[in-house]
């Protein structure tokens, strides 16, 4: 006996409770068979969202607040467990939301700054939440901007395999609903084919005592003088290889450095 179309929607139904969407699952299956499959030399790039706690003042500020999205444009350290940034916030102009964000408990200071694209820009003051700990940690700058909506973060990390790994596990954490939403990775040893020896070794000795860190952990001048060589030689031989990755960064686009290197100086 035919069985009735309602019915038979029904029962497919019954057995899709409880499953993802076939094309849902097989993208995350494909995520992390991506994560899985990486070696760790590999640099990933992943954007993963996640529900803000209410301990942090972001959160539950921009759940009350579902029109009110917030941009953190820039970071700085006021002491080892306080932070500056100066947020975009979209929805009011500059300073109707002083007085509510500057009640929250992990909030320190809040200045209004300037009204930009329909909303306004404010420095806050804030506690540190975990997450800065570990990047400190893991010696990795912040991403930024990062944006935060109706109580959901957009995070984006950009760090070898096992860093993504350690990052990805607290911000789960945070939230066990965190989510990849995508995720691709290239060797990084690819950003390097014209390197030498000598230049590999430099580059590794800057970046491992964190003379590219933001802010430096290591002046210019110490590390010529840990390295046994001049100041001036360190900073050509620093400012050869960066224009040397960027040329290769964009080789293949049409995106070019030269019209953008501001010439020498003609003799008088």
């Amino acid at each position: 006996m035919p069985v009735p179309r309602s019915a038979a929607r029904g029962r497919a139904r019954s057995r899709r409770a409880g499953r993802a969407p076939a094309g849902q699952a097989a993208r995350l299956a494909r995520l992390r068979e991506r994560s899985s499959g990486a070696g760790d030399d590999d640099m990933v790039v992943a954007s993963v969202r996640f529900r803000l706690p209410e301990w942090v003042w972001v959160g539950p500020f921009t759940r009350r607040h579902p029109e009110a999205r917030v941009e953190f444009l820039s970071v700085a350290e006021v002491t080892q467990d306080v932070s500056v940034s100066d947020c975009w916030i979209a929805g009011r102009p500059a300073g109707k939301w002083t007085a509510e964000i500057a009640r929250f408990a992990d909030v320190r200071k809040v200045q209004p700054l300037a009204e930009v694209g329909g909303g306004g820009v404010y420095r806050i003051t804030f506690v540190n939440p975990p997450i800065v700990y570990l990047y400190r940690e893991l010696g990795l700058p912040l991403p930024l901007p990062v944006w935060m909506h109706a109580g959901v973060c957009g995070w984006e990390i950009v760090a070898r395999v096992p860093m993504y790994r350690r990052l990805k596990a607290r911000l789960t954490a945070v939230d066990p609903g965190a989510r990849t939403v995508s995720l691709r990775r290239s060797p990084f040893r690819s950003h390097l084919p014209e390197l030498s020896d000598p230049e590999q070794a430099l580059l590794a000795a800057a970046v491992g005592r964190g003379y590219f860190d933001v802010p430096k952990r290591v002046t210019l001048e110490r590390l010529a003088r840990e390295l046994g060589r001049s100041r001036s030689a360190v900073s050509d031989r620093l400012r050869a290889i960066e224009e040397r990755l960027l040329d290769s960064a964009f080789s293949g686009t049409s995106f070019r450095l030269a019209g953008f290197r501001t010439p020498p100086p003609t003799a008088a």
